[in-house]
């Protein structure tokens, strides 16, 4: 098992993920974050610290990715002091950034020139469930490479579904993500409605809770709103999730797929980031949707 992993993306998700690995024992090289809270911390426990993603390659057997998306992976592998030309054969990269599958695979043919591997393990649940090493992740590899990250990743995630080859992880993150936050979007557009048809909303929360409308999502969002007056319950910003949504409308474009709902979703998200919520979680759709529609909700 590889003791030497590479970090590049010490943000929300990735310090608990590098804690864990930390905790369990592996040698860690981290990049510097633009916040340097996060990375500080981990250094005060063990961790490593290197300048640019070539000399985090050089100091590892795996390197682990947590950024952002496509531009980001790109920019890590192929930019200015990037680490593609520092990868040497066996050394692995494990990307845990939602990118696109298209990409994935140029990456790992690239790498695979060098007798190098890629692996794509997008990730689901929160910055809550990473620093407690309960995360859930979508692998896309070689079978014989997935057994050789098996173990990393079994340090910071619960539960780890081998999808097949390389690409199919994002893809299966991409249409988990379109459930989630076309969720989030019905959510939204039905707590509105309550409120501009007179509903009550905690009676009608009673009632999507005892029957087969319930759902996680919904459980996440609505009782902290109703409750709190809090809209963060998913942690989980709208920048990033429409980002998702263009990557699976993309997806689907190129099949090509009939999909109606895509579409939608990424309207409903960009309305909420275009009515002054461009920093805002996903719960934040429902203020949007009352915002535009100029109901309030009444708790």
């Amino acid at each position: 098992m590889a003791k030497k992993i590479g970090f590049v993306g010490v943000g929300m998700m990735g310090h608990g993920m590098a804690k864990n690995l930390l905790a369990k024992g592996f040698e860690v090289t981290l990049m510097a974050h633009k916040n340097r809270k996060p990375i500080e911390d981990l250094l005060g426990q063990g961790g490593k610290e290197a300048k640019t993603p070539a000399q985090v390659a050089g100091q590892s057997d795996v390197v682990i990715l947590c950024v952002t998306g496509a531009p980001q992976v790109e920019q890590v592998v192929y930019g200015a002091d990037g680490m593609l030309g520092t990868f040497r054969p066996g050394m692995i990269l494990l990307d845990c950034s939602t990118s696109e599958p298209a990409m994935c695979e140029r990456v790992a043919k690239d790498l695979g020139e060098r007798k190098a591997a890629y692996v794509d393990a997008p990730l689901a649940r929160s910055p809550a469930e990473a620093e407690a090493g309960k995360l859930n992740t979508m692998v896309g590899a070689d079978e014989k490479v997935f057994a050789e990250v098996r173990p990393i990743l079994e340090a910071f995630c619960e539960n780890i579904f081998y999808m097949g080859a390389v690409g199919a992880g994002a893809r299966t993150k991409l249409i988990y993500n379109l459930i989630t936050m076309g969720h989030a979007a019905l959510i939204s557009e039905a707590l509105c409605a309550c409120a501009a048809t007179g509903v009550d909303l905690n009676r009608f929360a009673k009632v999507v809770g005892g029957g087969g409308a319930n759902s996680g999502i919904f459980q996440m969002i609505v009782p902290k709103i109703l409750e709190q007056n809090d809209y963060s319950g998913l942690k989980f910003s709208l920048a990033n999730a429409a980002k998702d949504l263009r990557y699976y409308n993309r997806m689907t474009s190129e099949v090509p797929l009939s999909a109606n709902m895509g579409p939608a979703v990424l309207n409903a998200l960009v309305q909420a980031l275009n009515t002054g919520f461009a920093n805002g979680l996903v719960g934040d759709m429902v203020a949007a949707q009352c915002k535009a529609n100029g109901v309030e909700l009444k708790k």
